[in-house]
């Protein structure tokens, strides 16, 4: 099964060695980063009022119940991302992962402002909810982040017990805060894991969904999580993810200099584009696969584990 893919072209490959540069790279980074932080404040996102009052609070508490000290992680899991030269694993990209998020997204919507990245988790969940139509016992948030998917889930699934599990103990416990203190139902547990290792038993859930994850990995870390969410998966079990559509226009006739400031902040971004997700499925043992559009750059994918 062929799916979509994004070859790369002589424009791509001169973005791709611009950013091999280090101060380059560095004043892309800053700039994209810049740009994100304007357009926040434009909306009336509050960025700073935001993450001034999560940087006030202690965090001692929501970090020992939620850390594993014995996690390693390999090289890729250390690569600068979204402008943060520790990527994932840092309190900045905790504090501002919500407003960034209604940020980077409201070009996708205009119309929904501030709210921009709820309008993008409904298209998923459009598509999700009708081809999963009944609620799982048990659901895994393969990348929940700061707890906004687990939040979805469980109002998508009525009943299903939901497991957050990301590999940023950082995101995990503004995750922990947020369900306690927002009084919305969200993950029901939290595991601080390595998507591709997650330590969890076999076959223990019927829905995995994995939102905005796979173009932050690299394309064999990839392989290795597809390989695991299959042994996950009870039989029939379906693996959801939501991410970039390289079929989609935005990313096929992107402005150089707009593709060089995206660059700069996913460093996997090639390997993504250039990765048959839905060929990489079949591979790891998935018998089924389904592919639409979500949003005008997202696609949802959907894969089944044999009955």
């Amino acid at each position: 099964m062929a799916g979509a893919t994004l070859t790369p072209t002589p424009t791509s490959r001169l973005v791709a060695g611009l950013l091999a540069v280090p101060p380059l790279w560095s004043a892309a980074k800053w700039q994209a980063r810049r740009m994100m932080i304007g357009r926040a404040e434009r909306l009336g996102i509050p960025w700073r009022d935001t993450v001034q009052t999560l940087e006030q609070r202690n965090w001692e508490a929501d970090w020992a119940a939620v850390q594993d000290p014995d996690l390693r992680y390999p090289a890729n899991y250390s690569a600068s991302f979204h402008g943060y030269d520790a990527g994932h694993l840092c309190w900045q990209a905790a504090f501002e992962f919500e407003v960034a998020s209604n940020a980077v997204h409201s070009s996708l919507y205009p119309e929904a402002g501030a709210h921009s990245d709820r309008a993008l988790r409904d298209g998923y969940h459009r598509v999700l909810e009708a081809r999963v139509p009944r609620s799982p016992a048990e659901i895994l948030d393969l990348h929940c982040t700061v707890g906004l998917s687990s939040e979805r889930l469980v109002a998508g699934f009525p009943g299903s017990v939901v497991t957050g599990l990301d590999f940023s103990p950082h995101y995990l416990a503004v995750a922990r805060s947020r369900a306690a203190e927002s009084g919305v139902a969200g993950a029901s547990e939290l595991v601080h894991a390595l998507p591709e290792a997650t330590g969890l038993a076999s076959g223990r859930f019927g829905l995995i969904s994995a939102f905005l994850l796979f173009h932050e990995m690299a394309a064999d870390t990839t392989r290795r999580i597809f390989r695991e969410c299959r042994r996950l998966l009870a039989p029939g079990g379906c693996l959801a993810l939501m991410d970039m559509n390289p079929a989609s226009g935005a990313y096929q006739t992107m402005p150089a200099a707009l593709m060089t400031l995206l660059k700069s902040t996913e460093p996997f971004m090639d390997q993504f584009l250039a990765l048959d997700l839905e060929q990489e499925l079949i591979e790891a043992g998935f018998t089924r696969v389904h592919s639409e559009s979500c949003s005008p750059r997202h696609r949802a994918v959907l894969a089944w584990r044999e009955a």
